[in-house]
């Protein structure tokens, strides 16, 4: 067995890569021959012949099989066009269809195992070990040696292996990419932890709920295998119109050789109807946008995402991130007659700027926003549960919760506004109650408009917000934004499960940028991921908009649409000119040799047509401000 075994795995490499073997030796075989042509050799020949036995009897094989089972495609015309080709000793003609064929199968084996990148970065993501704490020593041991009720330690910047519930310390996570909560999660014993979420700057201990294969995190890379496995099959533009051409073609040859009794003719036509503008053009219209697209921060992952993204009915949105900015923003405040904001956000951001708590980056951001000065402040504490406190030109600030102010001052109810969605902080001035500060998950500035031109511009007909954040913060994204229906709170196998079901009735685009959004990603007609916070996401979408604006999105859609239009340009018109030459060689007015050079100038236009694409430096939008 031992001896077999590096046999099997040279025959499980060939097996696997010898399309791209097959186009590196067509490219190689070819060039030999234009060089033994220019020499004028007697062999010329030669490099080709091998080509054709040993890559273009596989591959007329494998397309055999697929006529057998009835599929006939741009495929199944070039195998006929091959064979055709070596009877008519046309062999660099027959060497040219075998390298667009391996390069077609090259593309879609990469696509197809693109499933395994997606898991490998999930495993990646996580740590392989964990820090288990017994009595008071710290022992390193491997995740799956954990035990439900074991201790473990998590550092500053770790990722959460397991689980669990804090026990010991006080600090904060961000889970935004498990939950879709865009705050950091202030964490504290008797506080709930997941696997998968990222501690921040203080030492935390947990006892383990869970086994890490039955934690948050292994229950997501569970769910993203079930939405793998059924990801929906769909087939290339080439092979749809190819599903027509191909039988309709090989018909007419069939018809001229009945009427006139002539081989020839039967051969000149199939030289004429080689579907080369299938083959060639459409592969140079997706490369040219691919590049285009990476021109503008849009990394296309899977071709298949410019021929299906305009077909596209219903729209669904990730909230945090996506449409909004994913970190918290002072957007109210709320002042007694004795205070202007200005006073108290002075105030406020004299203390903030000492604490790590996660409103703390939005109230500074807000101080610098309105050019305002902070001031010394002295006695600065913060008590986990408590709030902060501090002296600020001999006057006690006190930034709490409305909670706590109630529990101390009762009184001070009427005062307050009234509760609000997202995040808010209470402000006392010498134990007086001064004023309310409201933070939100703001949008973007372009969500509202990018949102309201999808149905009108693009005739998405439903679009739906579905997020992983609390119902009060989706809430509130919905009164300023339109969309169809909303759902908040939602698991990632709950948008999985939507995704799923509103593909059933219509194609669907899925966009996000957490990791919880990956089984949706995934499962959608289209998945693109916005943003670069996680490879988790950016493997799982069919696409990637590597800047944080909404107008990249709107630059995809329509750079789809001019792929999809060029794409069937290029094969559509070169069919029709097809058409026509097959007409002429039908009746023998081209013969065998005309054919294969009417054919190229087919080629050409056609290519021509299909670079169109890679040429321009930004790409037109229907945006009011783009």
């Amino acid at each position: 067995m031992k001896k077999e075994k590096p046999i099997c795995i040279l025959l499980s490499f060939v097996q696997s890569k010898w399309q791209t073997l097959i186009v590196f030796l067509s490219l190689i075989t070819i060039s030999i021959y234009f060089i033994l042509d220019f020499l004028n050799a007697l062999c010329t020949n030669i490099p080709l012949l091998f080509l054709i036995i040993i890559g273009g009897i596989p591959l007329f094989l494998q397309i055999f099989l697929k006529l057998l089972r009835g599929n006939w495609g741009a495929d199944s015309l070039a195998a006929i066009a091959l064979v055709t080709g070596i009877l008519l000793q046309q062999y660099l003609a027959a060497s040219l269809i075998i390298l667009m064929l391996a390069s077609g199968q090259t593309l879609e084996r990469y696509a197809r195992h693109k499933a395994s990148s997606v898991l490998l970065a999930l495993a990646q993501r996580m740590p392989t070990i964990a820090h288990r704490k017994i009595d008071s020593e710290i022992k390193d041991i491997p995740l799956a040696d954990i035990a439900i009720n074991d201790e473990i330690v998590i550092y500053p910047h770790e990722t959460c292996p397991v689980d669990g519930i804090v026990i010991e310390g006080n600090g904060s996570m961000d889970e935004s990419y498990l939950t879709g909560e865009p705050y950091q999660i202030s964490k504290a014993p008797g506080a709930s932890v997941l696997s998968g979420a990222i501690n921040k700057e203080s030492v935390l201990i947990i006892k383990a709920s869970k086994l890490p294969v039955d934690s948050r995190y292994a229950i997501i890379v569970k769910v993203l295998e079930e939405a793998e496995q059924k990801r929906p099959s769909i087939r290339r533009l080439g092979d749809q119109i190819g599903a027509i051409f191909a039988p309709v073609a090989l018909f007419f040859a069939v018809g001229a050789w009945y009427f006139t009794n002539d081989a020839i003719r039967f051969l000149a036509v199939l030289v004429i109807a080689t579907p080369c503008p299938l083959l060639i053009a459409i592969p140079i219209t997706i490369i040219s946008a691919i590049s285009r697209a990476a021109k503008q921060a849009i990394i296309i992952k899977d071709p298949i995402v410019l021929e299906r993204l305009p077909t596209c009915k219903t729209a669904i949105f990730d909230k945090t991130g996506t449409l909004t900015y994913g970190k918290p923003t002072l957007t109210d405040i709320f002042t007694t007659p004795n205070y202007t904001p200005e006073q108290v956000l002075q105030y406020v951001g004299s203390l903030e700027r000492y604490s790590k708590h996660p409103l703390a980056g939005a109230v500074i951001k807000a101080t610098q926003e309105r050019h305002i000065d902070l001031i010394e402040s002295t006695n600065v504490s913060e008590k986990p549960g408590q709030g902060l406190t501090g002296i600020i030109n001999q006057l006690q600030v006190s930034v709490t919760s409305r909670k706590k102010l109630l529990e101390m001052l009762p009184a001070c109810k009427p005062s307050l506004p009234p509760v609000s969605p997202g995040l808010e902080c209470i402000i006392l001035l010498d134990n007086q109650y001064a004023a309310t500060l409201h933070f939100h998950d703001a949008p973007r500035a372009e969500s509202k408009s990018f949102i309201s031109h999808l149905t009108p511009a693009h005739q998405f007909k439903k679009i739906m917000l579905v997020s992983g954040d609390r119902e009060s913060e989706v809430n509130y994204l919905a009164e300023l934004i339109p969309f169809t229906e909303i759902y908040a709170s939602q698991s990632p196998e709950q948008k999985l499960a939507i995704v799923r079901s509103e593909r059933q009735k219509a194609p669907t685009v899925f966009m996000g940028d957490g990791i919880n959004d990956a089984p949706a990603l995934t499962a959608a007609t289209v998945g693109i991921a916005f943003g670069q916070h996680s490879n988790v996401t950016a493997e799982a979408a069919g696409a990637v908009i590597m800047e944080n604006n909404l107008n990249k999105v709107d630059e995809l859609l329509h750079l789809s649409i001019n792929t999809r239009n060029i794409a069937a340009q290029s094969a559509i018109g070169g069919m029709l000119l097809s058409f026509i030459g097959m007409g002429f060689a039908a009746t023998g007015f081209i013969s065998p040799v005309m054919g294969a050079i009417f054919q190229e100038c087919i080629d050409i236009i056609a290519i021509a047509n299909a670079l169109r694409l890679a040429f321009g430096s930004t790409i037109k939008i229907d945006l009011p401000n783009g």
